[in-house]
């Protein structure tokens, strides 16, 4: 692995015509700014990095992933600096019971920046996917360090791919903001309004809790209203999702018309 530390000029990210990744740090974040050319995971390295003892907001950047991955250990495809691929280390002061509402802290930033950035309004799939007319293009993982209060925060999105750049299996429900803007859109300047943006939610939500947080993601959620799938292990509950509960469960209305409460699972939105 090839690595470039904060402050070395990096032409493949540089060059403003292909991406002008180069961060101006505003706050906490991206003090501590490693890039790698091809990893295997950024949020493997940043674990590494937070066991070592690296502050919160150290940021750690790819250009190519080649075992990058999701929940379930699912696996992440990334065509070569066509993503943005990105984990920074946090060590929020909250019980672990919270940990999966800084999930839904970074979607709703991450949503919030796409269109301060570029003017496209995303949707969020609870608990962890961005998406566009139903098409994923951002996915979104929170792994612990086996540390207290340490978890590092992963985001890909995908940036400059056209459909073919995308294996076949995943043509007709993966897309790219290139795809979704009609033009390409520069990593760098995104990367920064995402840390900006999400820097803010978080000390927000570090100070105050959910509350805030929990608006900003209603006003780009994906699911509610819609009839989902929900697999929770080896349980399905299929029904309509009504509502986030003040903690950020997903509230499920089953076809009988009990609800339930999903902490955690997988969504598939239905279409029937």
């Amino acid at each position: 692995m090839e690595l470039f530390e904060k402050g070395e000029q990096v032409d493949i990210l540089n060059n403003p015509e292909r991406s002008g990744l180069k961060i101006c740090k505003t706050g906490n974040f991206a003090q501590e700014f490693f890039h790698f050319k091809k990893v295997g995971s950024t949020n493997q390295i940043a674990l590494e990095l937070a066991r070592k003892g690296y502050p919160e907001g150290t940021l750690v950047v790819a250009d190519e992933q080649t075992a990058g991955r999701g929940r379930w250990r699912r696996h992440w495809y990334s065509a070569p600096g066509k993503s943005l691929l990105f984990s920074l280390i946090l060590r929020p002061k909250i019980l672990p019971v919270h940990f999966p509402q800084i999930t839904l802290v970074a979607g709703a930033s991450t949503a919030r920046a796409i269109y301060q950035q570029i003017g496209v309004r995303v949707g969020i799939k609870w608990p962890n996917d961005l998406i566009y007319q139903g098409k994923k293009f951002c996915g979104i993982l929170v792994e612990g360090t086996g540390e207290v209060n340490c978890l590092v925060l992963g985001i890909g999105i995908n940036m400059n791919q056209e459909r073919d750049d995308f294996p076949l299996q995943l043509q007709d429900t993966a897309t790219s903001l290139r795809m979704i803007k009609g033009e390409e859109v520069l990593r760098g300047p995104l990367l920064e309004r995402v840390l900006k943006t999400l820097e803010e939610d978080y000390e927000e939500y570090c100070r105050s809790g959910f509350a805030l947080v929990r608006q900003y993601w209603l006003q780009y959620e994906a699911v509610l209203g819609k009839k989902v799938l929900v697999c929770v292990g080896n349980k399905e509950f299929y029904g309509v999702a009504v509502g986030l509960a003040e903690d950020g469960a997903l509230v499920l209305r089953l076809p009988q018309g009990e609800e339930v409460r999903c902490s955690a699972g997988e969504v598939t939105l239905c279409r029937f």
